[in-house]
């Protein structure tokens, strides 16, 4: 059944295009991924869906009666109530139940006591116990708990003021009313963000077992392809639609976007040669060949001229690099502890990271990740133990919150205060690779997104030429491509790394080890992060239910090896085939040229007066050149044919 349905749906703001027609369908249960770059329209068409936003053309239908929930990414929850207060208005219904349930069991007692008739309020009991019963009236206590604590939330923080919150507790506590609502359609607008690995876990798991359908915002990969089996891309103002997880919508972009360049290819290729074949067969003026132009003349109007396939959009160009080698050992730390009040965050952290190391730190919020960088960076001091930095160590930080830039300056400003031997026309040019271009220079700080301050923040480190680069969720904000292209970057940098990630495909692809703090230390494991996930179950004696070994993709729709091979060896026999053909036709091509050269000589020998005045001669050139001229022909034939 079809529970939203769009159709040609635009919108613009002023001359800005930002979706042109776009349709699609989807149906019940359907969990769709929508993806783009920042800036793409994502949550512009969400906030159409959501019906926050009118299009300016088109048609958007929703299913009648369905009911729908949206969480914006940036959404304000003002409220004076308490957290668990706020909770409990979601099921007032229930609890006037409950207080009706005692009230009749009361009035059932004094009733009996007074010899009257029970009947009336017994049936009512009845009903109204089966009623609450099926709305989860004997369990809503432990669901709310259950969700608040999945989300985060100590019992401690029960009687904490909502607004009294950060953005991220708020935004946590919105998604966790959705959850409970349940809605028929929930939108959900960049849901991973503030999320620690086990709350990812778990919400990965409501759903994908989620009763109704789902939309959702995000950049997370790991997240898309466990939880979404349909992915609606925004592209250049238009939408693809794929029917898989993030992994296979990969793979089936890059088979269509090559398919797509391939026959454009062709086509110009079909045309070049029509046009060619043309041409010679023109400049040879017998009537048959003449006739022949005509006829693929006509066949060139009447063909299709395909539009060449839009070229991928534009990445940043990122490539740290190092001034100074560093000495083996980069940095240490040894006992180190750290309290806020009574509250214990961490104890007894050892750690020792050498040269070329890219190590992750990965656990729960609230663990004292972001503070043993501060620790590393001596913006903060232990309670106990001691930092030590190795030789020739220099750092570069990425702070998360990015407040170590200048919210009052523009862009290139900020730029150029940290580096002002650099020309304000090279820093440009340098804004220009980060796709800071134009008058997005001259941008205040304080109004650029958040994928626009990462991408600033990454620039600034770059140019640092540090070669220990300590990084605090540096993926946060970033769109894919660009969290690809920083990947990359990554990988090839000659120094040494140490970040903060929840961002579980990254940590599949980048640390070479992992460090998991937890309130009595570090704990350590070699590797990315599905072996820790398989470790870790290991050492906890339980198979972990992402542990099954596959890598971020999920592993869908792998290849055998016999498979594998039998693809490479018939790609192999494809290739040797279409090697022979461009031989083949290489050959014909230097024998019509060949024989255009011969015919050329012969019509220049018969115009010799002793060749046209000596009968003999002028009947064996002509032999020739009639020779010739039928060969021509046959062979313009298999040209054509080619």
């Amino acid at each position: 059944m079809t529970v939203i349905s769009a159709k040609n749906i635009g919108k613009a703001y002023g001359i800005d295009v930002i979706l042109e027609d776009i349709t699609f369908n989807i149906n019940e249960k359907d969990r769709v991924g929508l993806i783009g770059l920042n800036g793409a329209g994502k949550t512009t068409l969400l906030n159409i869906i959501g019906g926050d936003l009118a299009p300016d053309e088109g048609n958007l239908s929703i299913a009648p009666g369905a009911k729908m929930g949206y969480l914006h990414q940036n959404g304000n929850f003002e409220s004076t109530n308490t957290i668990y207060d706020e909770f409990l208005l979601l099921f007032s219904e229930v609890i006037a139940m409950e207080q009706r349930l005692k009230d009749v069991t009361d009035e059932i007692a004094e009733a009996s006591a007074k010899g009257r008739d029970t009947d009336a309020l017994m049936e009512e009991y009845a009903r109204l116990s089966d009623e609450f019963a099926d709305r989860n009236g004997y369990g809503y206590k432990s669901e709310i708990k259950g969700i608040l604590t999945a989300l985060g939330f100590s019992e401690e923080d029960y009687g904490k003021k909502i607004d009294s919150l950060s953005g991220g507790e708020k935004t946590r506590l919105s998604l966790g009313i959705m959850l409970l609502q349940k809605p028929d359609i929930l939108l959900l607008d960049e849901p991973t963000n503030h999320l620690d690995i086990d709350t990812l876990k778990w919400l990965e798991g409501q759903l994908r077992s989620y009763s109704g359908t789902v939309v959702l915002i995000s950049h997370d990969r790991y997240f898309l392809d466990r939880t979404v089996t349909r992915i609606f891309e925004v592209e250049n103002h238009h939408l693809n639609t794929y029917n898989s997880n993030y992994t296979d919508y990969i793979t089936q972009k890059k088979a269509r976007e090559k398919a797509a360049m391939k026959a454009y290819e062709a086509n110009q290729r079909e045309i070049e040669k029509q046009e060619e074949m043309i041409r010679r067969f023109k400049q040879h003026g017998t009537e048959k060949l003449a006739n022949r132009a005509k006829s693929r003349e006509k066949k060139l109007e009447k063909m299709e001229v395909m539009d060449k396939p839009i070229q991928s959009f534009d990445k940043m160009k990122l490539h740290f690099k190092t001034l100074l080698q560093s000495g083996n050992d980069v940095a240490s730390g040894q006992d180190l502890s750290m309290s806020f009040g009574e509250r214990q965050l961490f104890k007894n952290v050892d750690f020792d990271i050498k040269k070329d190391e890219r190590v992750c730190l990965i656990g729960p919020n609230g663990t004292g990740k972001t503070t043993l960088l501060k620790m590393l960076l001596e913006q903060t001091d232990p309670d106990t133990g001691v930092i030590r930095l190795g030789q020739n160590v220099t750092i570069g930080y990425y702070d998360q919150e990015q407040q170590m830039l200048d919210p009052n300056k523009t862009v290139l400003e900020e730029l150029h205060s940290a580096y002002r031997l650099y020309t304000q026309k090279e820093l440009r040019n340098i804004l220009g690779s980060f796709l800071f271009r134009g008058d997005d220079v001259f941008k205040e700080v304080r109004s650029l997104s958040g994928g626009e301050k990462a991408r600033l923040s990454l620039l600034k480190i770059m140019m640092t030429g540090a070669n220990f680069l300590v990084m605090d969720e540096p993926t946060n904000h970033l769109d894919i491509p660009s969290k690809e292209v920083f990947e990359d970057a990554l990988m090839e940098f000659p120094g040494t790394l140490l970040m903060v990630s929840h961002d579980r495909y990254f940590l599949n692809k980048i640390p070479t080890r992992i460090l998991e703090l937890t309130e009595d230390g570090l704990k350590e494991y070699l590797g990315q992060y599905d072996y820790y996930l398989e470790k870790k179950a290991q050492l906890e004696g339980r198979a972990g239910e992402e542990a099954g070994g596959a890598q971020a993709g999920g592993g869908s729709g792998e290849l055998t090896k016999t498979q594998l091979k039998e693809l490479r060896r018939k790609e192999k026999e494809k290739e040797q085939e279409e090697r022979k053909k461009k031989k083949e036709r290489q050959q014909l091509e230097e024998k019509i040229l060949e024989l255009e050269l011969k015919i050329s000589e012969l019509q220049e020998y018969m115009c010799l007066e002793e060749v046209f005045t000596n009968h003999e001669k002028m009947w064996e050139a002509n032999r020739q050149l009639k020779e010739a001229e039928a060969t021509l022909e046959e062979y313009y034939d298999r040209w054509a044919e080619e």
